[in-house]
């Protein structure tokens, strides 16, 4: 896996999302921090509202950055988009007023809403070859997780030295160098063949997607993700504070069980899709994260609940959730001709948070209305039929690697 960081353009892009990740997650911690000194009781509310405009964000901006994105050099753009993310952090210490955060935070998600995409996009172009794609996927899923296990230590360590106020300056630090290194290489921009209208751009690689078989599976599939983690995500602290009484560090332990199984998927992966398609993998994972979710409904409604078994649902989650994702990004490899990937890329970028904006307030929605176990048939039974629409759409004799093209604009 680690033999594709050989290549010094990935190697520093990899170095590039490395770095920008932890600063996102320490700013996350300082964010919370900064809205309780804001809000106080209110804080809750305050971090909802800017998880729903970063949502709303990823959703809307992502195919217009795309559309705007495809006449300019992606390296001018991904440096543009740092330093924009760099201003942003540097803004947030100064804030007084719980507004300035909302405004300040669409600005933040809405420059990385723009950079994910083309960011992801320069990698199949950067690794042409299958193999060393997969192991580039499976390195970012790896860098994500790590992130989410490093972070809050880090921060924490930060904290013992420094106000949270200063951390924000560390995250525009990290911003500042992921620019610079994407500065030291050379990214290629492939041009579409002809001259498109604003509408054309901004719409074309939904149409694409909606176009493919495979991709609208992924989209099922995306469900899944997003239904089986909003759970974790979401319903974490509840359950380990709220239903069993438990730490706040246990809450992290658990938490660490789901990022474990997330991590070990994506080593194995490499290794296991040099053998077998994507679509068995993937489904395979899907029924794992909800067959996860629907043991510990049993279970719970059969002798309770118990750590053990939460800890063991949401290891088998993190395996199902990674198992999902790592290969997604050869699926749209697959379905677009360089020129078009930035925009298949965003596609997917908007149509998964989509149905993270569906699962997020959902799975609050029934754990705090009904309790534990409606909240877990609940969300089994969306992820469910999110996989019996993945089946659906992409069937099993489908062509593996046709490249689609949306319908002509007239």
């Amino acid at each position: 896996m680690l033999s594709v960081l050989k290549n010094r353009t990935y190697r520093h892009l990899f170095a590039a999302q490395l770095i920008a990740l932890m600063g996102t997650g320490i700013a996350t911690i300082a964010l919370a921090l900064l809205a309780y000194d804001l809000a106080g009781d209110r804080a809750g509310l305050v971090l909802g509202m800017a998880l729903t405009i970063k949502m709303v964000s990823y959703v809307t901006i992502a195919p217009i950055a795309s559309a705007l994105a495809e006449t300019r050099s992606r390296r001018a753009w991904l440096v543009s988009l740092d330093v924009i993310r760099a201003a942003v952090a540097l803004a947030l210490p100064f804030v007084d007023q719980i507004w300035q955060i909302y405004v300040l935070i669409f600005m933040l998600q809405a420059s990385s809403a723009a950079f994910t995409p083309a960011f992801q996009a320069s990698i199949p172009d950067v690794l042409p070859d299958e193999e060393d794609y997969t192991n580039a996927l499976s390195l970012s899923r790896l860098a994500y997780d790590l992130e989410n296990l490093i972070s809050p230590a880090l921060a924490a360590a930060l904290l013992s030295v420094m106000a949270f106020s200063t951390m924000f300056f560390g995250t525009a630090l990290g911003f500042i160098a992921s620019a610079l290194l994407v500065l030291t290489i050379a990214l290629p921009s492939p041009k579409p063949s002809r001259s498109r209208g604003i509408y054309d751009r901004t719409t074309r690689g939904i149409r694409i997607y909606l176009t493919t078989p495979r991709l609208r599976g992924l989209l099922g599939l995306s469900m899944v993700a997003s239904a089986t983690g909003a759970m974790v995500i979401v319903n974490t602290v509840v359950v380990i504070r709220g239903e069993l009484g438990l730490s706040e560090n246990m809450v992290a332990l658990v938490l660490a069980s789901f990022g474990a199984g997330s991590m070990l998927a994506a080593m194995v992966l490499p290794r296991l899709l040099l053998r077998r398609s994507d679509r068995p993998i993937m489904s395979a994972g899907a029924i794992l994260a909800i067959s996860a979710l629907s043991f510990l409904a049993v279970k719970t409604q059969l002798t309770g609940l118990s750590l053990t078994a939460v800890s063991i649902t949401w290891l088998a989650i993190g395996i199902g959730y990674s198992a999902i994702l790592t290969p997604s990004g050869r699926l749209l490899r697959r379905s677009a001709q360089p020129a078009d990937r930035p925009a298949i890329f965003a596609a997917q970028f908007t149509l998964s948070h989509g149905c993270w904006l569906v699962t997020y307030p959902m799975s609050g929605w029934l754990m705090s209305q009904y309790g534990i176990v409606i909240s877990l048939w609940g969300l089994a039974v969306l992820g469910l039929a999110g996989l019996v629409f993945a089946w659906q759409q992409w069937p099993a004799q489908a062509e593996p690697n046709s490249v689609s093209s949306p319908p002509n604009q007239n």
